[in-house]
């Protein structure tokens, strides 16, 4: 696929913001589901060498579509970290089937473990913490362990619109961390706003959580694709960046891009070295094209390895 010429928006070339968002956008993973991949015709052509991607697990997708794909980025020189959902894993012995195959026949090293979107689980799991306390990771010798954050809030977690479920949540995991050796960051919700993410990072470590967070950001897309995906996905304040964009004619009929987002984010970051915040995760809703073009534009070009938090 031929990369398109993207102007840097509001970004003059050589000026310290392009500096801050190209140092920002170096590492960044991005996320893909078996069904998007098996359209893609060369990875290599779109990534660079070394990007960790996620593989999402979506109900009813077969382990076998999983595990291929995995391969293939493996194969292709990609860093494959699938999604474990708690809530769709019937059971213990399920569970290791599935790290051990996808140890042995893709060389898996990494997982994303969360709940996942089903409200009523499958089986015995219901939480990504009870797949941690299982201990099968640590024995089959994954060295990163992601986890799932929600910068708005998560109303599964705590009813009551609070943080204190998880944040006891996190704190666990960060103990889990410590005790076990796995290398773990926090991978975030995408959001539209820049304010609410910073608050809620300054916030979790303030509270001495520190482990690190790469913030979940929508790529390119329509905006009528990322108000459906928004809603679906219980995005809460920040939606209502979307909804004034929508209000405008002339935006609605351009394409969504983070380029103002990302750049907050960076100058933040720079600012604050100190900050939780440490790259970015892509959620490539308008198609993993459009969102690889848009961060080489911008910058992404070379990954960091994909074994640095």
């Amino acid at each position: 696929m031929a990369l398109l010429p993207f102007a840097k928006t509001g970004m003059p070339a050589g000026t310290k913001s392009d500096a801050q968002l190209e140092s920002f956008l170096r590492g960044y993973s991005i996320e893909v589901m078996p069904r998007t991949a098996a359209k893609v015709e060369s990875f290599r052509a779109l990534l660079p060498g070394g990007t960790r991607v996620c593989i999402a697990h979506i109900e009813g997708t077969p382990i076998e579509d999983m595990l291929a794909t995995a391969r293939r980025l493996a194969d292709e020189g990609f860093v494959p970290m699938p999604h474990f959902p708690a809530r769709i894993i019937p059971d213990r012995a399920t569970l290791a089937e599935w790290i051990a195959r996808y140890q042995g026949e893709a060389g898996v090293r990494e997982a994303l473990v969360l709940a996942g979107n089903r409200k009523t689980p499958l089986g015995t799991f219901d939480s990504s913490t009870q797949l941690l306390e299982t201990g099968l990771f640590e024995a089959a010798g994954f060295t990163r362990l992601h986890v799932a954050g929600h910068p708005e809030g998560n109303r599964d977690i705590d009813p009551d619109g609070g943080t204190a479920n998880v944040d006891a949540a996190l704190r666990w995991k960060q103990d889990y961390s410590a005790r076990t050796g796995a290398e773990m960051a926090i991978v975030t919700q995408f959001a539209f706003e820049a304010a609410p993410i910073i608050e809620w990072a300054d916030r979790l470590r303030a509270a001495g959580i520190t482990m690190p967070i790469h913030v979940g950001i929508a790529g390119p897309a329509k905006l009528q694709t990322l108000i459906r995906f928004a809603i679906a996905c219980g995005v809460g304040p920040s939606l209502k960046v979307l909804q004034k964009r929508a209000m405008d004619v002339t935006r609605l009929v351009r394409p969504y891009e983070p380029t103002g987002l990302v750049a907050k984010l960076a100058a933040h970051k720079a600012a604050h070295p100190e900050c939780n915040i440490e790259q970015i995760h892509f959620f490539p809703l308008g198609g993993i094209g459009a969102t690889a073009e848009w961060a080489i534009a911008h910058g992404g070009r070379n990954a960091r390895p994909a074994t640095a938090a």
